[in-house]
């Protein structure tokens, strides 16, 4: 197994980092002004993007070389750069998880950038598990989730050939959850459930919760998001009642470790 060495930290201060992408704003002109403006007049560190904002941090996943050559490589679009801290949650999470037994899920695979960013943080096409890929690929107007950009007929041979030489990457088409009894693993050391709706992610955690190994993490993308509160209202009383409590993070992710 070749794990990322961390880079040494720097001695030239600290980095900032601004990505003008923004959600929930009525004027993006205006928020994205005010935050340069109120940038200019706090510690360095600060982090600008995401809908997040705030000063005085490392921002430690600048510094992280092998970090910043996986997510560089993979970032495609304005929203992807701008989810940086997001991303760094989810390869830290991986450095943990591939050291478990049990394999990578990602329900909500969409382009598969999320998918590859950690593998490419992880050793890219030696990357030594199996990394499972859920997702329609394709939305029609009757689903309870939103469309995304990039959802068409197409998008799934587009993902499958981004991965053509990662062979440890099984993409699976399918509506959750019985595309599970088909092409599921028995262990899980990591999850990560990002398919924007309650329902569907409900369902994830009735199929596969079991499966996460002692120690394995599971990562809910949108669980702080107010614009996806549904799905925190059916998350916490679902946990709840299997005696665990999600970590909400700033990032707007929630963070549970099993036991």
């Amino acid at each position: 197994m070749r794990l990322p060495k961390l880079t040494p930290p720097g001695t030239d201060g600290l980095k900032n980092f601004f990505s003008p992408v923004f959600w929930c704003t009525s004027d993006h002109q205006y928020v994205m002004e005010s935050m340069k403006a109120a940038a200019a007049k706090v510690l360095p560190g600060s982090h600008i993007a995401d809908n997040f904002f705030t000063w005085g941090r490392n921002n430690s996943m600048l510094e992280d070389g092998a970090f910043l050559e996986a997510w560089n490589k993979n970032v495609e679009s304005d929203a992807d750069r701008a989810i940086v801290w997001r991303r760094y949650i989810l390869a830290c999470a991986g450095y943990h998880c591939v050291q478990l037994k049990g394999d990578f899920v990602e329900c909500g695979a969409y382009t598969g950038v999320g998918i590859k960013t950690v593998i490419d943080y992880l050793g890219g096409p030696e990357f030594p598990k199996t990394y499972w890929g859920y997702d329609l690929f394709e939305h029609t107007p009757g689903m309870a989730h939103h469309a995304l950009p990039k959802h068409g007929p197409d998008l799934f041979a587009q993902v499958q050939a981004k991965f053509s030489g990662y062979p440890n990457v099984k993409l699976i088409k399918g509506n959750i959850p019985s595309v599970f009894a088909r092409n599921s693993p028995k262990k899980i050391a990591f999850l990560h459930i990002d398919l924007n709706e309650a329902p569907a992610e409900i369902a994830v955690l009735d199929h596969l919760f079991d499966r996460v190994v002692p120690a394995g993490m599971i990562v809910l993308d949108d669980y702080e998001w107010a614009g996806y509160r549904a799905q925190k209202l059916a998350e916490d009383p679902w946990f709840e009642a299997h005696g665990y409590r999600v970590m909400p993070l700033p990032t707007g992710q929630g963070l549970v470790f099993k036991r």
